[in-house]
């Protein structure tokens, strides 16, 4: 299969790209690399380093007979949508209808698009969320996202595009950045292993749903093998405190570091958990990496990359 990787040069989208490359797949990959790394793209795939919303996005796609678009790109800074929303609608709208009108043209046979859980069902009315639950974004970066979703639905009755979207949680894992809008792992690790101040925001008991990149990994192969059009929650359905995720990974080290709380951020969730049951039914997919090895394996990954 002739797979277009979006946003291939990130974390997630470049162990994806490597997954489908194992598979069997010939993967080309668009990334504009604002915060993707070279590095990370498969020396196997057809590399291009372009922006989505780029014309000439469909020549890539026609060039590669491009069957599936696996699309990671985007805006996932929730401070920069914040402050500069047009430029988040730029990108993460705008850009994506670019890429679903090139990929019509050339009429591809799927669409998977990775949404988000959190910022998508906003405060929650119930725990865990499902599929179901209410779509309250707080922020543009939700918004776009959710807005994206609603372009799928209207070019599967117009066009009968067919997609997938998975809606992810907490993503941690190697490869993972820990500058700019990354997540609480990431930071943590390099603070900790760089010996600097790994500062706890507020008394650290938000909580939120944290999923392995590899399991993320699992779903996107599933999603490949899967007829009709869906949405699913990518997550393990367990809240995880801040706390929890400073003193799994301090537990680790071996030189723990001091537990220190900073200011909380203002409107910062509270609680955040999302219920897999939807795809697990659908796909057989469940979330494998327990918490505590999957911290072990990213901190291991940030200690290596230290050492080169």
């Amino acid at each position: 299969m002739n797979i277009l990787v979006t946003g291939g040069a990130g974390f997630i989208g470049s162990t994806i790209a490597d997954a489908y490359i194992q598979a069997g797949h010939n993967v080309v990959v668009i990334d504009n690399l604002s915060t993707g790394r070279i590095e990370n793209v498969p020396t196997a795939s057809s590399f291009y380093q372009m922006d989505i919303r780029d014309d000439d996005v469909y020549d890539i796609i026609h060039q590669h007979e491009i069957q599936v678009i696996n699309h990671h790109a985007a805006q996932i800074d929730v401070r920069r949508s914040v402050l500069d929303p047009k430029y988040d609608l730029s990108v993460n709208v705008l850009g994506t209808i670019n890429l679903i009108e090139a990929g019509i043209r050339q009429g591809i046979t799927r669409m998977i698009f990775a949404s988000t859980g959190g910022a998508i069902y906003g405060e929650q009315d119930y725990f865990p969320a499902d599929e179901a639950h209410p779509t309250n974004p707080c922020s543009p970066y939700g918004i776009t996202k959710l807005t994206v979703e609603k372009y799928l639905h209207y070019y599967r009755l117009e066009k009968n595009l067919t997609y997938t979207v998975l809606r992810y949680t907490n993503v941690y894992g190697p490869r993972q950045n820990p500058h700019g809008e990354a997540g609480v792992v990431a930071i943590f690790c390099d603070k900790m292993l760089k010996g600097g101040e790994a500062v706890i925001n507020g008394d650290g008991m938000q909580t939120r749903d944290y999923v392995f990149v590899d399991d993320v990994v699992a779903a996107n192969l599933l999603a490949l093998t899967m007829d009709g059009t869906d949405t699913f929650n990518v997550c393990t359905g367990i809240e995880s405190t801040v706390v929890d995720i400073f003193r799994h990974l301090n537990h680790a080290l071996d030189a723990p570091v001091p537990e220190r709380y900073g200011p909380a951020k203002p409107g910062e969730q509270r609680r955040s958990v999302c219920t897999s049951g939807k795809i697990n039914g659908a796909l057989g997919w469940t979330p494998r990496m327990q918490l505590g090895d999957g911290l072990a394996r990213t901190l291991q990954y940030f200690r290596e990359k230290l050492s080169v």
